[in-house]
Formats: structure tokens, sequence, C-alpha cells
């Protein structure tokens, strides 16, 4: 099956109705997609798939077959860099578990609304799960990658 990931064409050889997470962790060897509850709750396995947040879990490989699909591992780009910056700066990973899902949700956002509130971050970041509890770190970092990716494109234009 053929399957679009991180900006390339991939042919994948596994069972249809397998789901995403294990084709991306098992076949593709992107480990940065993570196993946390395989019933879409805690959103570890967060990766985006047509521009939009998905489950990797619950995605099954024949769902996500012609789909554009970006990993944590595929995260590039101005708003990409931003966070990464971001959330170096502000310490915002703890244990580092749920970042991967944490980034790829955020640059979803960002992707979709450049300068999003407190409460369209709380809504957009929902989804995420984090057991040392960073969701304050998280919206500043969200709210410093914006601005800068803002002052960048202001910059440039």
């Amino acid at each position: 099956m053929e399957i679009h990931l991180n900006g390339e064409a991939r042919s994948v050889s596994a069972p249809a109705d397998m789901p995403l997470l294990w084709v991306l962790r098992e076949h593709l060897n992107l480990t940065g997609t993570k196993y946390g509850c395989g019933h879409g709750v805690c959103g570890g396995c967060m990766v985006s798939i047509d521009g939009a947040q998905a489950h990797a879990c619950q995605t099954t490989l024949a769902d996500a077959a012609g789909r554009k699909i970006v990993t944590i591992e595929g995260q590039t780009g101005p708003i990409a860099e931003a966070l990464f910056a971001a959330w170096l700066e502000l310490d915002v990973a703890q244990c580092g578990f749920c970042q991967p899902a944490q980034i790829t949700s955020a640059a979803v956002l960002l992707n979709n609304n450049p300068t999003p509130s407190d409460v369209d971050i709380d809504e957009a970041m929902k989804h995420n799960l984090c057991r040392c509890a960073t969701y304050q770190r998280v919206r500043k970092a969200i709210h410093l990658a914006a601005s800068r990716v803002a002052a960048t494109a202001k910059e440039t234009a």
C-alpha cells in the first residue's frame, strides 16, 4: 500500500487494517510516535493527516492510504523550527514521552491558526495528555513560537 509520509511516497507491505501507529514504528522505524493507551485517549500517538490531528493508534493503514501524513520526524519549516526552539528555551519537556505528539499538535494548530488564544490552544491540545502536567509551559511555548513566526514573516515581507 502507498502512503504519503513526511513529504515522500512510501510503499508499505502490511495488512490494511493494521493501525498506522504500528506501521510507523514497526515497519518504517519511525519511533517518535508513541504508544500510550491504544484507544485514542492519551494522544501519545498523535500525527498530522491532511493537516489535522489524528490518533495513529485509531487510524488504519487503509485509512491513511493516499493521505498526507506528518510525524514528529517530518516536522520541518518555520513553524516547526519555532516550536522546537520555544520548547527548549522554556524547558517544556519533563519526562519527554508526550512531547512528539504535543509538538505535532502544536504545529497543526499554528498551521491552521497562526495567532491562537489560550482557549484555542487549550482546545487544540486537549487530546494530548501529559503525565508531568507541563500544560502551562506548552501553552507558553506555543505563544512564543507563534510570535516568532509572525515576527519572521514581518521581517521577510
